[in-house]
């Protein structure tokens, strides 16, 4: 068995591919060492517990996600912006299974905290990056937000209907994008 991992990425890998093909449950410290084929003294200079080990797959699982497609079209504009987002969760939806509705129950009991706060900075950072688009995007009408829909509660609405689809069976999200195209341009 080799005793040395060459680094911490090549661990976070291997807990990534445990995580496709197992699902959340998966990842521990022996199982994460006997996938990198490593001793668990050695996963353990790493990460120092199973919170951290699941906290770090957490976030590389949400980084490979949203990141792993390319650049995020944020200057192209709102549509694009919301287009792009889509695929990448039907793909994360595909590629980790049961990930999304799973992950912050995969922590211990005193450290589910810690994971429902990483999923709320994912969330964070996929609304600003949303809101980033739809201030960038010089198509939107001068008066398409008033006090009755403001460009946060349109962030809000189409963030909210990304998780609300329970299987993930949609494949075009056209009927989307043609709602805000009719409410914003």
């Amino acid at each position: 068995m080799n005793t040395i991992v060459t680094s911490k990425e090549a661990i976070l890998e291997a807990s990534c591919k445990l995580v496709t093909g197992q699902g959340m449950g998966a990842v521990n410290i022996r199982s994460v060492a006997a996938a990198c084929g490593v001793a668990v003294g050695s996963v353990y200079n790493y990460f120092p517990s199973k919170a951290e080990l699941v906290g770090a797959t957490v976030q590389k699982v949400w980084r490979d996600i949203f990141h792993g497609s390319g650049k995020q079209p944020i200057e192209a504009g709102f549509l694009d912006n919301v287009s792009w987002l889509f695929g990448n969760l039907q793909r994360g939806f595909t590629e980790y299974p049961g990930f999304f509705g799973l992950h912050a129950m995969s922590f211990a009991e005193q450290d589910r905290e810690k994971g429902r706060e990483m999923m709320a900075q994912s969330f964070r950072h996929i609304r600003k990056s949303m809101l980033d688009s739809l201030h960038c995007d010089p198509h939107v009408r001068k008066n398409a937000f008033d006090s009755s829909l403001s460009e946060e509660q349109l962030v809000d609405l189409v963030f909210s209907f990304f998780f609300s689809l329970p299987t993930w069976e949609e494949k075009d999200c056209a009927p989307l994008l043609e709602m805000i195209r009719r409410s914003i341009y």
